[in-house]
């Protein structure tokens, strides 16, 4: 039986990959921190398992993964690392406590999820981990700073695992989409020049297509759409300072 255990489910990319997987006949388990949205996306996905959890609780996490997976003989196929939250603006302008909230979701709360999943994957056939990364994981982005660095962090930890736990028979991967239209974006008062320029022009559900997509396949880093695949890709065969000079391009003011 295929499942998939969801964090950030209730809305935006984790909502889009909890319907498209429940159409595939999986499986899905939903994890967010806000209870009525995520009540209500159960009820749609003919009430499937939810929590309410807060990522950066380790304890709880474990709780909440042991929960799913005992419903299913301790195996978990997917575990996708959707949780995440987004601050624009200028670095000096958002409080320090802000910055470190970032960095504690994005970052502590997915190393907890993966961490207490292990055991479960371990036991699983085919088994693997989808990472929520970000373009802004390629080059340091001005205006998202703390963000960036949290994408650079999940890229990397992405990297390793996929390497270390092959042993093990699971996958590491990760999404790197640029601006995708969803309520973390929406709700941001500053617009970063970069945003403006590059356009956001990603819905969730296109997302979530790649998601299912990397369930077979062995790539590592997924970028998602023309314009960043571009980038990306260049960014790979050009020098680093061509890099730097376009990102500064992109996000004056």
């Amino acid at each position: 039986m295929n499942t998939i255990l969801i964090t950030g489910a209730a809305s935006g990319i984790g909502a889009a990959t909890a319907r498209l997987f429940h159409g595939k006949g999986w499986q899905v388990g939903l994890l967010d921190i806000n209870p009525q949205a995520l009540a209500e996306l159960s009820t749609e996905l003919d009430n499937a398992w939810h929590a309410t959890l807060d990522v950066t609780d380790a304890q709880a996490a474990e709780r909440a993964v042991q929960a799913f997976c005992s419903l299913h003989n301790g195996q978990l196929r997917l575990l996708f690392n959707g949780a995440g939250i987004l601050h624009c603006g200028h670095f000096e302008d958002i409080d320090l406590a802000e910055h470190a909230r970032i960095l504690q979701i994005n970052v502590q709360g997915l190393l907890n999820m993966t961490h207490v999943a292990f055991p479960f994957l371990r036991a699983t056939a085919n088994a693997q981990v989808i990472n929520m990364g970000s373009a802004s994981g390629m080059y340091g982005v001005p205006h998202l700073a703390s963000y960036s660095a949290s994408k650079f962090a999940v890229r990397g930890l992405t990297e390793a695992l996929d390497l270390e736990w092959a042993k093990h028979g699971i996958r590491v991967a990760d999404l790197m989409p640029p601006f995708v239209s969803t309520p973390m974006l929406s709700n941001q008062r500053f617009q970063a020049p970069v945003m403006r320029r590059m356009g956001v022009n990603l819905g969730a559900e296109t997302v979530a297509q790649v998601a299912w997509a990397q369930t077979q396949s062995r790539a590592v880093h997924r970028p998602i759409s023309l314009q960043f695949k571009l980038l990306y890709w260049s960014g790979q065969l050009t020098p680093a300072w061509m890099t730097r000079r376009l990102m500064a391009w992109l996000s004056r003011e």
